[in-house]
């Protein structure tokens, strides 16, 4: 590729006085010399390193005594550097970073090299609002960065060219540079080498998926510059995707790692613990230096604790499968081993103490592929739970049939389930199927509230942050002892929103439908609502249930109560 395998790039001196001091006599013997001159641009077009580390220069107002400094390009610079170079026009690239490695500079220096000496290039740059994009006296903005860029030019190699608002055109080659901000269909119907969208996890969340369905068609290569904002934006679902990705963390840069050193397997340096010690939040150092995209968000769960659970309690299942039953009657006839069953246990099912209780929990999806519908069954006895079923495929009603089935071999469980939406489906199955060990609705706010005849727990935002909220006590205190990784898991997914309300942050971001898979927090609603029904039966005094001869008074007393019930829930239902 090279001339005798030589790159320019090679020659250039890196230390900050050599390399001001190669440029002066670059410029000097070009000035000079036109042929030497055009051999020089020529290297530049071949070598987009060369030409950055010899005539580009970047502005940093920290520094008060030389706040324009040369572009030297540190090593994991270069390679980023080379990496967006291959991507122009080809394929999609991101880069998530901590702040402050340069990656601006980065990307808009490659889009100005290829503005310099490539042909009849078109590119668009696009920031969150307008301002960002091109405003002449905010160093923020993209295109003041350009035109830095080109004014540092020695005259020799300035180019033809015209600039007005949002746009500046190269006259010598036709290549072009716009900009759009994102309140508008950001390119729709163009047609662009590539388009730059830099900070793309501070667009609006409907901004940037609305951008990223624009621009699927405008050009092969799309450019996502940002540093991780939580888990409820467009950014964070590309970075979870098959896509060519660029890592900028700080531990790489060589002012930042001085004294590098690892605790608890986290990388440190004395420039990271300063950082730390004046950040306001947790939060603040893991979106601006540590590229989380869950402890940059308000997480609900506490990481720590979540880490702990996980540890200590999370184990592989003891069993994996199915369970069968007679679909008439919903009579259970045993589970059967199932490699990738939808049925895990922790628990020797064969063998259940005849003296433990159970509770059997439901979130409900619709069945059609978007989110998981998910069984949780625990033991009063351990407080622990001990089965979990998750599938995105099965629809509410026969997922009432699954978990009444379940529910009877569990020695007849009292069963709660989230009975908005879907939850009504499922709550009519139950009924119908004459199930009528569950949960009956009551006003929580309430003290000493009522029963009353309608089936299933309703969810508003207070008492899911209730349910939620004393769920995380549990599991944090080791009240609830919770065996499944992706529960656990998933617990570290949900934040507080600006509404004071608490979801899965994968839940509220993702444009894909489909993915469900992927998981939206469903068995944490299922848990909490397992540790809700557990915790209420274990108030009662005992969880040794008596026999009740059906024949004897008490026997018929229950079967006229259980009666009367029933006509209530018919009731209920009409």
């Amino acid at each position: 590729m090279w001339e005798n395998g030589v790159r320019p790039y090679s020659i250039v001196p890196k230390g900050v006085l050599e390399n001001l001091e190669f440029r002066r006599k670059l410029i000097e013997v070009c000035n000079a010399d036109s042929s030497v001159a055009s051999d020089v641009i020529e290297m530049c077009r071949r070598d987009r390193l060369f030409y950055i580390n010899s005539f580009c220069w970047t502005y940093d107002p920290r520094k008060d005594d030389q706040p324009i400094i040369p572009f030297i390009t540190y090593d994991f610079q270069d390679n980023a550097i080379d990496d967006i170079g291959e991507a122009i026009g080809s394929h999609d690239i991101l880069a998530e970073k901590s702040r402050d490695m340069g990656a601006s500079w980065m990307f808009l220096t490659v889009l100005h090299h290829e503005w310099m000496f490539k042909s009849m290039r078109s590119f668009l740059v696009v920031s969150r609002n307008e301002d960002y994009v091109d405003k002449p006296e905010n160093p923020k903005a993209l295109f003041w960065k350009l035109d830095f860029l080109l004014k540092k030019l020695p005259t020799f190699m300035v180019p033809n060219f015209t600039r007005v608002n949002m746009n500046i055109t190269n006259k010598d080659n036709g290549s072009v540079i716009d900009g759009e901000s994102t309140t508008a269909d950001v390119g729709r119907g163009d047609r662009r080498t590539a388009v730059l969208m830099d900070e793309f996890s501070a667009f609006k969340k409907d901004d940037g998926y609305r951008a990223l369905s624009s621009t699927r068609d405008v050009t092969k290569c799309r450019m996502f510059n940002f540093t991780p904002q939580g888990t409820n934006n467009a950014a964070y679902d590309m970075a979870q995707r098959n896509i060519s990705k660029l890592r900028m963390h700080w531990s790489v840069h060589p002012e930042k790692n001085i004294g590098l050193y690892h605790k608890e397997g986290k990388a440190r340096s004395p420039w990271y613990d300063e950082q730390c010690e004046r950040a306001a939040h947790p939060m603040e150092i893991a979106q601006e230096l540590d590229i989380d995209y869950l402890g940059s968000d308000f997480q609900f769960f506490d990481s720590q604790s979540i880490d702990k659970v996980q540890k200590e309690n999370c184990v592989k299942e003891y069993f994996q499968g199915e369970l069968s039953f007679d679909s008439d009657s919903l009579r259970p006839m045993g589970f059967t081993r199932v490699a990738g069953g939808r049925w895990r246990l922790w628990i020797n099912h064969e063998q259940l103490d005849p003296m433990d209780l159970f509770a059997v929990s439901a979130d409900i999806a619709t069945g059609t592929g978007a989110s998981n519908s998910v069984i949780s069954i625990g033991s009063m006895r351990t407080s622990q739970k001990i089965a979990e079923f998750a599938n995105p495929m099965v629809k509410p009603h026969e997922l009432a049939k699954i978990a009444v089935a379940a529910a009877k071999f569990f020695k007849n469980a009292t069963m709660i389930w989230e009975a908005n939406g879907p939850g009504r489906i499922f709550g009519d199955g139950v009924i119908d199927a004459g199930y009528r060990e569950v949960y009956y609705r009551t006003n929580d706010k309430q003290l000493g509230a009522k029963e009353s005849t309608v089936p299933g727990w309703y969810s508003t935002r207070e008492n899911k942050l209730g349910v939620l909220g004393e769920y995380r006590r549990a599991l944090a205190s080791g009240d609830f002892i919770n065996r499944s990784l992706e529960a656990v898991q998933e617990c570290r997914e949900y934040v507080f929103l600006a509404t004071g309300s608490v979801e899965h942050g994968k839940s509220i971001s993702n444009i894909d439908p489909s993915g469900a898979r992927a998981n939206h927090g469903d068995r944490v609603i299922a848990d909490a609502l397992l540790w809700k029904m557990m915790k209420q039966r274990g108030s009662l005094g005992t969880i040794e249930k008596s026999y009740v001869p059906p024949n004897s008074f008490a026997g018929r007393r229950k079967r006229f109560s259980d009666s009367e019930k029933n006509k209530k829930l018919e009731a209920a239902r009409w």
